[in-house]
C-alpha cells in the first residue's frame, strides 16, 4: 500500500465489524452508558487483518508527513498493533542497523517503583515517537500515556494517532462520573499547569499539551454507514442520536 485511501480504510472498519450495537447498553471504561461499541480486538488477533491494518497505519503516517523512530501503542489495546507497525516500518529502512529501532511495549499494570523505563515499559520507546491508540473516547488513556512518555528523557512525541475516534467530549464537569472526572483533572493539570474547567474535543485536549492528534476514522462518518448495513431497531438509532447530544463533539443525525 503506497497511499492512504480514506474510503478504503472506512470500508475495512465496516466490513470487519469493528463497530456494532448492543440491544442493552453497556458501561464503557469512561462510565458512560452506550448502545454502540468500537472494538479492534478481532482485527488485532488475526494475522491477515493486522497485516492489512498496519499497512494502513504506515500509509497514513507517510500521508500526514511524519518520519518517526518509534511507534508506541497505548497499553494494552494497541500494543500488538504498534509492535507490528514498528517492525514493518523499521525493515522498510534501507539503512536498518543494530540499535537504530526499538520494539517498545507498555505495561498494562505499571510497577509501583523504580526507573520509569522499568515501571511503565517492557522495552521503552526512544527517539521521535508516534502514539497509536485503537479507540479514542475521552482522551484519558492518551493523557496517561503521554505523562509516562514525558518521564523519559530520550523521547520526543511527534503525534498521537487514533484508529477510530468516537468523537466524544472529554469528561464533562457535573455530568460524568466524579471519580473519572477528578482523575482526568489531575492528569490535565499535571501536563498543562492549567485548571480543567470545561469539556472539549480530544483534538483540542492534545493541542493544549502541544501534541497533534489525528484519527484514521471517526464515528460521525462511520455510524451512518454501519446503521445502514446492520439496520438496528429504531430504539437503538434514537439512543445513538441522544448519546451524541449528551457526549458528542457534535450531534449525529441518522434519520
Amino acid at each position: 500500500m503506497k497511499k492512504f485511501d480514506q474510503e478504503k480504510f472506512n470500508n475495512f472498519v465496516i466490513e470487519n465489524n469493528v463497530i456494532g450495537f448492543y440491544e442493552k447498553p453497556i458501561t464503557l471504561k469512561s462510565k458512560r452508558s452506550s448502545h454502540w461499541y468500537v472494538n479492534w480486538r478481532r482485527v488485532a488477533s488475526d494475522v491477515y487483518l493486522i497485516d492489512e491494518l498496519t499497512d494502513f497505519i504506515i500509509a497514513f503516517t507517510k500521508w500526514i508527513g511524519f518520519h518517526p523512530d518509534c511507534f508506541y501503542g497505548v497499553p494494552e489495546g494497541a500494543t500488538k498493533i504498534a509492535l507490528i507497525t514498528q517492525y514493518k516500518w523499521a525493515i522498510e529502512d534501507p539503512n536498518l542497523q543494530k540499535g537504530k529501532y526499538v520494539l517498545a511495549m507498555g505495561r498494562g499494570k505499571p510497577k509501583s517503583h523504580g526507573d520509569p523505563k522499568d515501571m511503565y515499559f517492557l522495552g521503552a520507546p526512544k527517539g521521535k515517537t508516534i502514539i497509536i491508540e485503537d479507540v479514542t473516547t475521552t482522551g484519558s488513556s492518551l493523557l496517561n500515556t503521554i505523562k509516562q512518555l514525558k518521564e523519559l528523557h530520550d523521547v520526543e512525541i511527534l503525534a498521537a494517532i487514533g484508529l477510530t475516534n468516537r468523537m466524544e467530549k472529554t469528561p464533562i464537569p457535573y455530568k460524568d462520573d466524579k471519580e473519572i472526572l477528578n482523575e482526568f483533572k489531575e492528569l490535565y493539570q499535571s501536563l498543562t499547569n492549567k485548571e480543567y474547567r470545561e469539556a472539549m474535543s480530544v483534538k483540542d485536549l492534545l493541542e493544549d499539551i502541544g501534541i497533534r492528534y489525528y484519527s484514521m476514522s471517526n464515528a460521525l462518518e462511520l455510524l451512518p454507514n454501519v446503521v445502514q448495513k446492520l439496520q438496528p431497531e429504531i430504539t437503538i438509532v434514537n439512543a445513538l442520536e441522544k448519546y451524541f447530544e449528551e457526549y458528542g463533539v457534535q450531534e449525529l443525525k441518522l434519520k
